[in-house]
């Protein structure tokens, strides 16, 4: 073969600078470009073979990573196609250069990688990231083909001259540059692998390690080991997405969760995904145990195309309320950018996120009905998945709402359909409303669930981070039902009926009573009010207006509701006309005796909700010592 220096047909000289400016973001990907087209090529010799388009003997598939830290090499080798000279010149010159220059014609303005979508076949050039220099050895399975060697130094000039590959495949060495010398480094290399090649289809070897093997037995009988070195493969070449379900365990599926997530409790359940039309998507989703405090954890879903890793930035193909779910999606119907590094949006992505979203539905309602009770003990871990998804899906809503669980206070808990029969009865107002009460706080809020328990009210808990914007969502979709905070008003006002239980005093006295508590309160944003309540309820209840505060609770979670957020509290004083206290105010004929006892009512209604501190609450206390 002669020597053939030449240049490539492009418009522009500076096209590395531009490539390695906008198509990577992260240079380590250089290897991952490099090992997939090694195992692709790889991958294309068995299929010719077992075509029978090609006679000769494959051999045992492998794909090798070598380095030579003292020449500063890295070399990807492998054992696949291989190419003649003229294949070189057809697929690296002209396919990746020509894509390479409509890259730079089309998106010479961007300013993100973001806007640069399609495939431009530029993965080989990535190579010029971290070396100045790269060569080609490869020979082709093609019968009389001859070895063919390509060099380039990242311009736009390239050597083709005869090479000395004596078997078929590909040999490229990257000659590594000065800015890049981390990547001479085993440890660099392993770490890389590890993460961008850990499930791919052909078996990647890097160096040998160190492995012990049986080696007969000791004086007591007892197995004896001898260290071996043995080839360090780096990955598994059929994970268990690629496997039918059928022919897995539970076990292999919790022993694959542990080598995604070593560091991780056991997960919940999985969904095993699998679908070829309309689109290729393989993978397992497992529900772990999720804390209630919303903790967006560190482990994510992982996304492969073929087995390769990309991304698990996922937000775009897996509905954000499932965001917090574990596991990998495969699918090479996934489109991405050049530097595969972000997703584009198209219609697989919306049809991907559809479909994930039922089969998530589909598992959750066949554990429903399989295990009533299991399902209820894991509904702790997974009511979070499932309120979030009712509240941003509307197509998971409909199938929800039949497993979804309402608990309340007993800890007994029930469907939609089961609960709005459980209270009906009791807890319809006067307009033919159902009114749901519930608690976000068991221990503050005790005093009025045991007032409403008192009434034959159910009270639910709603103690989520999710659950103020979980509230309105269902307030918006169950028919004549309502939603209330069990202290958003007194107990016998909470449910609005005909019936009224009348104070027992006249209204100038309910003026004079108003007149002593507004006197006693000396913070700003309380309106008092004289009520008629049974004389066993607590003397004074302080209350925030339910619309009010649910308001507020959704500003704070980020609702869109921050004008709320900035208003000042507001609080309403329920004074029990009833109660004997009242009595005793009035019967008094001191003006400082009746205001002590006012403001005594009032510092214990505060304090009943944690909502006295400091010098206000170190005045009470001093204040109860002088009563007693």
């Amino acid at each position: 073969m002669t020597t053939e220096k030449g240049s490539i047909s492009i418009h522009t000289e500076n096209i590395f600078p531009i490539i390695k400016k906008f198509l990577y973001s992260d240079n380590e990907i250089f290897l991952r470009e490099l090992v997939s087209n090694a195992v692709d090529a790889v991958q294309k010799i068995k299929r010719l073979g077992a075509l029978g388009q090609f006679n000769g003997e494959v051999g045992q598939p492998l794909v090798e990573v070598k380095l030579d830290e003292k020449a500063k090499t890295i070399t990807i080798s492998d054992n696949g196609l291989g190419m003649t000279a003229e294949e070189i010149k057809k697929y690296i010159n002209q396919v990746a250069f020509s894509g390479a220059s409509e890259f730079v014609e089309k998106f010479k303005d961007a300013k993100d990688a973001n806007e640069i979508i399609g495939k431009f076949g530029l993965g080989f050039y990535s190579a010029f990231m971290v070396a100045d220099l790269v060569e080609i050895n490869t020979l082709s399975y093609q019968d009389g083909a001859e070895p063919a060697k390509w060099t380039c130094d990242g311009s736009t000039s390239f050597e083709i001259s005869e090479g000395s590959r004596t078997t078929r495949g590909t040999d490229i060495v990257l000659h590594i540059n000065a800015e890049s010398e981390e990547f001479l480094s085993q440890h660099k290399l392993q770490e890389i692998l590890d993460k961008y090649a850990k499930f791919l289809p052909v078996p990647i070897k890097f160096g040998t390690k160190t492995d012990s093997v049986e080696d007969g037995v000791d004086e007591e009988g007892k197995p004896k080991y001898t260290s071996v070195e043995v080839d360090n493969i780096v990955n598994t070449t059929n994970p268990i997405w690629t496997k039918a379900p059928a022919d897995l365990s539970d076990a292999d599926y919790l022993d694959f969760y542990k080598q995604l997530y070593p560091f991780s409790d056991d997960p919940l359940f999985w969904i095993h995904l699998n679908v070829d039309y309309p689109f290729n998507l393989t993978g397992v989703l497992y529900f772990p145990k999720v804390k209630e405090d919303f903790d967006m954890q560190r482990n994510k879903i992982k996304l492969f195309s073929r087995q390769v890793f990309i991304t698990d930035e996922v937000k775009d193909i897996v509905p954000e309320f499932l965001m917090l779910l574990h596991g990998v999606i495969d699918s090479p119907d996934i489109p991405l950018n050049v530097s595969r590094s972000f997703l584009q949006a198209d219609g697989n992505v919306k049809k991907i996120n559809n479909y994930i979203t039922k089969k998530v539905a589909d598992k959750l309602s066949e554990l429903f009905k399989a295990d009533r009770k299991g399902f209820e003990e894991k509904w702790g871990d997974i009511g979070l998945f499932v309120k979030y998804g009712m509240i941003s899906e509307e197509k998971f809503y409909d199938k929800a709402k039949d497993f979804a669980l309402l608990t309340n206070t007993k800890k007994e808990a029930f469907t939609f359909e089961e609960y709005k029969a459980k209270v009906s009865d009791a807890q319809t107002n006067k307009n033919g409303n159902v009114v749901y009460l519930y608690a976000t706080d068991l221990d503050k809020q005790d005093g009025f669930i045991q007032a409403a328990e008192k009434k034959g009210y159910d009270v639910l808990v709603m103690n989520s981070a999710i659950d103020s914007h979980f509230v309105s969502s269902l307030e918006q979709k169950l028919e004549k039902t309502l939603l209330k905070r069990v202290d958003a008003s007194v107990a016998n006002q909470l449910i609005e009926k005909d019936e009224k239980l009348e104070s027992v005093l006249s209204e100038e006295q309910s003026t004079t009573v108003r007149g002593i508590f507004e006197k006693a309160i000396t913070k700003p944003g309380y309106t008092v009010e004289v009520v008629g309540l049974n004389p066993d309820d607590a003397p004074v209840t302080i209350t925030m207006d339910e619309f009010m505060r649910r308001m507020k609770d959704m500003a704070k979670m980020g609702g869109g509701m921050s004008f709320y957020g900035s208003m000042p509290d507001s609080y309403k004083v329920a004074i029990n006309g009833n109660h004997k206290l009242v009595s005793k105010i009035l019967a008094s004929a001191d003006e400082a005796e009746q205001s002590k006892f006012a403001k005594q009512a009032v510092d214990l209604a505060l304090l009943s909700q944690g909502m006295l501190t400091g010098a206000e609450l170190t005045a009470f206390v001093s204040r109860s010592v002088e009563l007693i």
